[in-house]
């Protein structure tokens, strides 16, 4: 399969060009070879890439792609990224909020699934679009054991604020740099809000609302999604599949 029928299935699948983003998504690299491995990366870095060389992938699948809105020139990094590339005939696609929202290989999705929530909705408005998930839970359970099932299934969250109850009912997940859904979150009477990463003022807006918040790391909370629909092309096309872990800590 070439670059240019993986990203059409991709588009497809994703939804790629009917979803709104300051990211540029899609195939931004092509090679000249058939696509039979494919990385997967959270960050457009150089160590990702090297990574991606060493284990000799035809293609990288990226969640934060290199462009933001404006072109950026292709010098310093920019050009050793890019170099490095090309250099090795990879090709790359680009997924972000598409792959944010996705209903089945989304990264709240895959987080609602992962973590045995079945009673979920769409949640967090954002420019018109919904980027999270809310959850309604059959049998409540205690924030600590919120907690352990998280670390169970997905990970160690990176900080956590116990400033709500105990039992927790209901809450959200909108993974990435998401604790703008805060105030919507307490709004609607949620008992927890499980997000990417922290900013300064929401420390006092969920203290002050006592609302528990749970911070998963930006890079963490953004893995589940590139590694569900992997795992979905992997069974559909019968390709290898790698995942180029660069943690960011954050």
């Amino acid at each position: 399969m070439k670059a240019k029928e993986m990203a059409h299935y991709l588009d497809n699948v994703l939804r790629t060009k009917e979803i709104s983003d300051s990211s540029l998504n899609g195939l931004i690299l092509e090679n000249s070879g058939d696509v039979k491995k494919i990385g997967l990366a959270v960050d457009f870095n150089l160590p990702a890439i090297r990574k991606g060389v060493e284990e000799k992938v035809d293609m990288i699948l990226f969640h934060h792609g290199p462009y933001w809105g404006n072109p950026i020139p292709i010098t310093g990094a920019m050009y050793k990224k890019f170099k490095l590339l090309l250099d090795n005939d990879i090709a790359v696609y680009v997924s972000h909020l598409p792959l944010d929202i996705h209903p089945e290989f989304g990264n709240n999705a895959s987080a609602m699934r992962l973590l045995g929530f079945v009673n979920t909705e769409e949640f967090g408005s954002y420019h018109g679009i919904y980027i999270g998930r809310k959850f309604i839970l059959e049998h409540p359970i205690t924030f600590e054991s919120l907690i352990k099932l998280i670390e169970e299934k997905i990970g160690t969250p990176i900080l956590y604020w116990n400033f709500g109850k105990n039992t927790v009912n209901s809450g959200a997940f909108v993974s990435g740099d998401a604790v703008s859904t805060l105030p919507e979150s307490i709004e609607k009477g949620l008992d927890v809000l499980i997000v990417g990463e922290p900013r300064h003022y929401s420390y006092s807006i969920a203290k002050d609302n006592n609302m528990n918040v749970i911070f998963l790391g930006h890079y963490q909370s953004e893995t589940l999604g590139l590694k569900s629909i992997g795992q979905h092309l992997k069974e559909i096309f019968d390709l290898e599949i790698t995942f180029l872990s660069e943690p960011t800590g954050l």
